[in-house]
């Protein structure tokens, strides 16, 4: 991939955007993102993935020097849409992303970082969806997931001011997880994933489809879901490890299975 790198080390994806100067979301790092779930679905050596950007951003936002190539309404249409799939499917994808973020997730990038399942953030990073600045609103669901994460009245004042929050402001408006100092943040997000990695992915797998119930259906039929989901899981030799692992008083070996 040309934008996007990564290791792993116990069980944990550190994923790289690199686009300088700003990291800027193209179509073709949209694209990336894609197969970077493609590429790590059914690795059994990747259970989290931690998502953040080389210099001085996360990510500055979208392209817009790509916009001028555009020349019709249905060319934008047809990019937002593409756009939204790629990071629905990252949303709901089986193994937990965390968005680590430094320096500015504005735009696209904040989409991208809303996509992701939490936000780890500098105490100062700058977080914002300033389309209207542009003339313009976000096209990949920024203007349903914002809403859904901090409420509709701090939603519209982020979208109509297109003002920026910091990293602790966005922490207590439930933008974001946790804050730290720029230079402890990508080490407290790959501490946060191998936590996260010790789990039964099995389980993991379950409990993220639950949360899209949470997100997308009723509660009656969220309730249900799980239900069905919780008998699937126990059966799993990931629970029963668990069990046995609680009862004899050591720490689970999980296999995924």
């Amino acid at each position: 991939m040309e934008f996007l790198s990564w290791t792993v080390e116990n069980y944990v994806a550190k994923v790289t955007i690199n686009r300088p100067p700003a990291n800027a979301l193209s179509r073709a790092l949209i694209v990336e993102v894609n197969e970077l779930m493609n590429a790590v679905e059914h690795d059994d050596s990747v259970r989290v993935i931690v998502l953040h950007g080389e210099g001085r951003f996360f990510s500055a936002g979208a392209d817009i020097k790509e916009f001028t190539l555009i020349n019709t309404g249905e060319e934008f249409t047809a990019l937002s849409a593409s756009g939204q799939e790629i990071f629905e499917r990252l949303e709901r994808f089986s193994k937990p992303v965390i968005a680590s973020i430094h320096g500015a997730a504005l735009g696209g990038g904040l989409e991208l970082a809303m996509s992701c399942h939490m936000r780890i953030v500098s105490n100062n990073a700058k977080l914002g969806l300033p389309e209207l600045q542009l003339g313009l609103i976000p096209g990949f669901a920024g203007t349903q997931r914002l809403p859904r994460l901090v409420g509709i009245p701090k939603a519209a004042e982020m979208l109509l001011t297109s003002d920026t929050i910091s990293g602790e402001e966005a922490v207590q408006w439930g933008l974001a997880n946790r804050a730290y100092a720029e230079e402890e943040v990508l080490a407290k997000s790959m501490e946060l994933a191998t936590k996260i990695a010790k789990k039964s992915p099995v389980a993991m797998k379950a409990a993220i489809e639950m949360l899209q119930y949470a997100k997308s259906y009723a509660y009656d039929e969220g309730v249900k879901a799980e239900a069905q989901s919780f008998g699937t899981v126990f059966v799993s030799e990931d629970a029963q490890e668990g069990i046995s692992a609680f009862i004899e008083k050591r720490e689970p070996s999980f296999k995924g299975k």
